[in-house]
Order: C-alpha cells, then structure tokens, then sequence
C-alpha cells in the first residue's frame, strides 16, 4: 500500500519537474529514452549461468589480493567463495552470520577470516575485459538492510590520482542500498554513480540518484549502462536513468564484478553506511542476491 502510494507521489512530482524527486532526496521513475537494443549492438560475452558451477573460464571468486588490492575482509564483513553458488540457472551470492569461522584464506592476503557476516563476489579480472558498449544483467536484490548488492566496473587506472577518470572510472551500474526504507515504499530503488582518483583524500565521484526498479527484491529486473567514448547512460528495464561523464570517461578496458558487501569496516559490522542502516541478518538468516545473466554487447 505505501509503496503504491509513495510512487504514484513521486509521478505526480515529476510531471511538474523531472527532477524534482532528486531535489527533494527522493528516488525518481525511469522516464528517459528506450534502449534500442537491437538495433544498435550485437552480443559478445555472456553468462546465463546454466548448469551447477561457476564458468571459471569467465569468473574468478578467488582473486589474489596482489591482483585487485582485496583481501577476505570486505568492509563489515568476509568475502568467501563458499557463499558464491550456481543453481537453477543463476549465480547466488548469499549473506549470513557464521558464528564459526569459514576454512580457508582463498584471497592470498594475509588477513585471516574470523566470526561475522560473510558475503561474496566475483570478477571476470584476468579473464574478460571490454572497453565500450552496453552491459547488463538481471536480478533479484537481497532482502537486509546494513548491506547491499552490486553490478559495476573496474581497472587498475582508478587508482591513478591525475583528477582524471580518464585512465580508470569505478561505474556502479547499480548497488542496492536502500532496503532500509522498504517500509515506507521508496526502498524499491537503486543507486548508480562512478568514482575515480582512488579512495583517499583526493577521491572523485558523482551519481545520478536513487531510481525505481519494480519489486526488486521479490522479482528480477535489468539493470545496465551504454559505456561510450563521451558518457555513462545508465538503465533500468531498458529505461534511461541517467548520464554521467564527469571527470572524462575512462578510455581503457574494464572488468566486471557481481558482489555483496556489509556495512562496517575491519569484517566488523557496526555502521549505517551509505543509509542503509546496521544489518539485520539474524544468524541462519540468509539474504541472497539471485543472478539471472551477464551480458555484454558492442556497437554494430
């Protein structure tokens, strides 16, 4: 009921002003320009996740720390390939309590996994780079606050501090922050944005906002950005959201990444990042980002 009520509000906004949700820090309707798939580009990369393993030929969940700059400890909580799974024909990524700590330092570093909140990722780093074109997937969020889902981009270059994003842009194609506010009926929404100029004090980004997908943690939705050599475009069911190209878009090759993260730092989960509220897994809860495809496409 408040869900329905809380959109029909927000369309009701944006008849006066497209932007007017934003300016109110309130999630937008998708309303921009249609995809046109089809006509404009052709697959090249894709994983439907068919079968009862991951394609290790296409993804890693076990990436070396001297690779990507990642241990096990993972903000609030450990990344661990144990909680990565294909079944049913999709990737799942589960997030739960372990008041035992899971076997194994699968990341090379040498921080060790402890009791906490274990989640998962993986990256086609080392395996499947692309530079321009559209990348999508479909999925089902997961249900938890104090922890989100996401799709996004990756190279080495962000880490280059030059106030360029240039040689390396972080896209969030989506991260799913805001299950927190599921109640009041605007949780149904994501977040897109970049970030470049590496992750300290000289650290760069922007967004687009929050925006509506439609049941997200109950059904699957796409969720994509057109990747070109001016801009960012980033949809939602094949709807524009949004475009972004500050900073300049990058111009190398990227990797891709499907993970869960926990809010809190050093595998302790104990903060309110980004408003998504402190986690309300309880131990054997599990809260499970469900995984339909990833599809790359390059202009025709």
């Amino acid at each position: 009921m408040f869900a329905k009520f809380f959109r029909a509000l927000v369309a009701f906004l944006m008849i006066f002003s497209p932007t007017l949700p934003h300016a109110l820090d309130l999630p937008a309707i998708p309303r921009g320009q249609d995809l046109e798939l089809d006509e404009r580009f052709e697959l090249v990369w894709a994983d439907e996740f068919d079968g009862d393993t991951l394609d290790t030929t296409k993804w890693d969940d076990n990436q070396s720390v001297d690779t990507l700059h990642w241990g096990p400890i993972r903000k609030g909580g450990y990344w661990h390939k144990d909680m990565v799974d294909v079944r049913d024909g999709n990737l799942v990524i589960s997030t739960e309590y372990k008041s035992e700590p899971l076997e194994g330092n699968t990341f090379g570093s040498p921080d060790s996994y402890g009791t906490g909140y274990y989640t998962g990722m993986i990256a086609t780093a080392g395996k499947a780079e692309f530079k321009y074109g559209y990348f999508e997937c479909r999925a089902i969020l997961p249900k938890s606050t104090g922890m989100w889902s996401a799709f996004w981009m990756m190279n080495e270059g962000v880490y280059n501090v030059d106030g360029s994003g240039q040689d390396g842009t972080e896209v969030d194609i989506f991260e799913s922050m805001n299950y927190l506010h599921n109640i009041w009926g605007y949780g149904d929404s994501v977040v897109s944005g970049i970030h470049y100029d590496g992750y300290d004090g000289a650290h760069q980004g922007d967004s687009i906002g929050d925006w509506f997908a439609e049941n997200p943690f109950e059904e699957y939705n796409t969720y994509g950005v057109e990747w070109n050599e001016n801009e960012y475009i980033f949809y939602i069911n094949g709807v524009e959201t949004g475009r972004l190209s500050t900073g300049g878009v990058s111009q190398n090759p990227e990797y891709l990444i499907l993970s869960c993260e926990v809010a809190g730092e050093n595998g302790v989960a104990h903060a309110d990042r980004h408003g998504t509220g402190k986690i309300s897994l309880k131990e054997g809860d599990v809260a499970e980002f469900i995984v339909d495809y990833v599809r790359v496409y390059q202009y025709k």
